[in-house]
């Protein structure tokens, strides 16, 4: 099994990034479908360390939260750009909800990630360097889309096949949303 934990966003979302994949011939696009926030990849997993994951998030404790999404960016590896992103305004529940799953993560036997947590939404990945970034970062640089609630983070499982990976969602994990202080 080939595992990871995201926060799987909304269709309205989804189709505001699709809507950004566009415009350079050498990327290759994510389908929206396909779209999430990467909490924690896990890898390549036995069924029963699988299943410790399960019992660590069965018990896991974290707030919902309200996340907007909000500009593009790229990563680089040895000086090539590899991809391209959409970012995650800052907020300190996610920060928050990111350390609570890695050490639920590690509990269940994983060891630490080792990187640093850049929170974002993967777009697309060039194919080559040779490729004018300025047209498509002067289009799109300024995205933001509408803040949306986090109630809960999901545990995928991950294909390789023809077209790209597929991604199949096998548990969600809700997220604690504390009753008002003041009801009505």
């Amino acid at each position: 099994m080939h595992l990871f934990i995201a926060i799987s966003l909304p269709t309205d979302i989804c189709l505001n990034l699709r809507a950004l994949c566009w415009g350079l011939s050498t990327a290759s696009w994510i389908n929206h479908k396909n779209m999430h926030v990467t909490l924690r990849f896990i890898g390549d997993t036995s069924h029963a360390a699988a299943n410790d994951l399960d019992a660590e998030f069965n018990s896991f404790h974290a707030r919902a939260f309200r996340m907007r999404l909000s500009g593009i960016g790229l990563f680089t590896k040895k000086d090539r750009i590899k991809t391209i992103w959409a970012g995650i305004e800052a907020n300190s529940a996610l920060s928050h909800l990111h350390r609570k799953v890695e050490q639920a993560t590690q509990r269940a036997g994983f060891q630490p990630q080792g990187r640093k947590f850049t929170p974002h939404v993967t777009l697309g990945r060039l194919k080559t360097q040779h490729v004018d970034l300025r047209h498509y970062f002067e289009t799109n640089g300024a995205f933001r889309s509408k803040s949306f609630q986090v109630n809960y983070i999901t545990l995928f499982e991950s294909y390789s096949g023809h077209g790209g990976p597929h991604y199949v969602a096998l548990k969600k994990y809700p997220l604690y949303v504390p009753e008002s202080l003041y009801p009505d």
